[in-house]
């Protein structure tokens, strides 16, 4: 079965926000007894993380990017302790906090393993293929494309049952580990 990687929504912008505040059902919810994590990241996101949470339902399982646990089951009920500790953690190669669960959760995995996240930073293909190696693997149809576009696609497909393709990301890096832009 192929694992799909969700890169997290920013929990820092407006709609987060109402999350800590606001009275409507999912608000209550989340700061009474949590809600599940797919389900907040969808409405902080919006239309980006629910294609992603979508097709990689419709053609696998999904796992979340977190900042500091790794990674996590889109069932997994978080609260606002929760998205306090997500946001004291800097998703970033170089801090250790995030790429040591993370990859400890990654060489865990087996079977192919699909990237729906961002691609032309290394803060998520850096510290996954240096544990996944040619088992990481992206959506070639992300490349170039800003975050709505790439949520309609996603949405699409799973809609129409049309699974994207896949390549190995190690094939796009340069010689010297530098990946090339996507």
């Amino acid at each position: 079965m192929t694992t799909f990687l969700l890169s997290p929504a920013n929990l820092s912008g407006i709609r987060a926000g109402f999350l800590r505040t606001g009275q409507f059902a999912l608000a209550v919810r989340f700061r009474a007894e949590g809600a599940p994590i797919g389900e907040v990241f969808s409405f902080t996101s919006g239309l980006y993380f629910r294609g992603k949470l979508t097709y990689a339902l419709a053609y696998g399982r999904a796992l979340v990017i977190t900042a500091d646990r790794g990674l996590v089951a889109v069932d997994t009920v978080i609260g606002p302790r929760d998205v306090e500790a997500f946001c004291a953690v800097d998703i970033d190669p170089g801090e250790p906090r995030y790429v040591a669960p993370l990859q400890r959760d990654a060489r865990l995995l087996t079977g192919p393993v699909v990237l729906l996240g961002s691609l032309a930073t290394p803060k998520y293909t850096g510290p996954l293929s240096e544990v996944l190696g040619d088992h990481l693997l992206y959506p070639p149809d992300f490349v170039g494309q800003g975050d709505m576009r790439r949520g309609s696609i996603l949405l699409k497909r799973a809609r129409d049952g049309q699974e994207l393709e896949y390549e190995a990301w190690k094939a796009r890096e340069k010689p010297a580990g530098r990946p090339i832009t996507a």
